[in-house]
């Protein structure tokens, strides 16, 4: 009679709950508890930090919904907006995670490749022309983000998906797509293009429970297939005859990942507007804090959200009592980031 021993790889634990049991990455878990208390430390520190400052006890008392003086500023002003950031902020770190995945290209986030520009086009044109209401623009984000990467998808395959070949035109369709948002403004009414400008870098000003209401319910609509993604993940990370090998349908999982990726990249998009790099730097900082083949899907919301929100707590308050826009601080972040992975590519070192 022989003894059989469970074989688990190395830095897993295994967790059983309900009668079942599943393998933990030990460092991921560390590192998600980890940004968990960050972001709980710059969310109270966001709600506390403005024209007027508001004691993180009274905060904690209109977070939890007790009576406070300060249930205007905190509950009324700033919850609404940090709700959108935390969310806006997962939702593009997850994107990225997603179409990185499928891509095996730190380069490959939505708004290098074009898709984030294919649903800032669509909007901007339904905004400067007056063709749709706030409340419907993430909406049509979605419909231009899908498009964008459909075109993207068809012209890069050539009897598969080349990384680099992938990158490469979504680069091209990206820069067209800005340049599209451009003329729309250019023909819309001043007024307009310049709130559409604005929207074009990415802002949370004047965000409220309104405008978190679409991408709430994509968020949980998609909550199911994001699970399944974060599985997926290990499918799409095995080389192409190995999946095969093992019967993993390739084509289906990959084009399952980057519809996921998509759906939320625009959605946040039209929320929020293009708020750039946050979908590139988040995937990769999970991935190197956590030290896993696959980036950590949970580990990249967590600091897509902590990026975002970081980001506009500075640009509120930096150059008080002017404001800066998120995306000019995930920008001014971001942009060498993409230079040195460029440059890191060339000499051959390990992005």
């Amino acid at each position: 009679m022989t003894a059989t021993t469970s074989v688990r790889p190395a830095g897993y634990g295994i967790v059983r709950a309900g009668g079942g049991s599943f393998l933990l990455h030990r460092r991921s878990a560390l590192v998600a508890a980890g940004l968990s208390v960050l972001l709980a430390a710059v969310c109270v520190a966001y709600l506390c930090v403005g024209e007027r400052f508001v004691a993180p006890s009274e905060v904690l008392r209109v977070v939890f919904g007790h009576p406070s003086p300060s249930a205007f500023v905190v509950g009324d002003l700033r919850l609404p907006r940090l709700a959108v950031g935390l969310m806006v902020g997962a939702a593009f770190g997850v994107a990225g995670a997603l179409v990185q995945t499928v891509a095996r290209n730190p380069l490959a986030s939505p708004d290098i490749i074009g898709i984030s520009q294919g649903a800032g086009a669509l909007t901007v044109g339904a905004m400067t022309f007056g063709l749709a209401s706030y409340t419907v623009l993430p909406y049509l984000s979605i419909a231009g983000g899908i498009a964008a990467a459909a075109l993207v998808y068809v012209f890069a395959w050539r009897g598969g998906l080349h990384a680099t070949r992938f990158v490469l035109i979504g680069i091209g369709f990206a820069i067209a797509l800005r340049s599209l948002m451009t003329l729309f403004m250019t023909k819309g009414d001043y007024l307009v293009a310049q709130q559409a400008q604005i929207w074009m870098t990415g802002s949370l000003n004047g965000r409220g429970w309104d405008e978190a209401l679409p991408l709430r319910w994509t968020l949980l609509v998609l909550l199911p297939a994001v699970l399944w993604a974060a599985r997926a993940q290990r499918m799409v990370s095995l080389d192409d005859d190995t999946a095969t090998a093992l019967g993993v349908r390739l084509g289906r999982v990959r084009l399952g990942l980057v519809l996921i990726g998509v759906v939320l990249a625009s959605v946040a998009t039209g929320v929020a507007g293009p708020v750039d790099f946050v979908a590139l730097l988040a995937p990769q900082i999970a991935r190197r804090m956590t030290r896993t083949a696959q980036i950590p899907l949970l580990c990249s919301a967590l600091t897509g959200a902590f990026i975002v929100v970081a980001a506009d707590l500075l640009g509120r308050r930096l150059f008080s009592p002017t404001e800066l826009p998120v995306g000019v601080l995930t920008a001014a972040v971001g942009a060498p980031y993409l230079i040195w992975l460029i440059v890191r590519g060339r000499t051959g070192g390990k992005a």
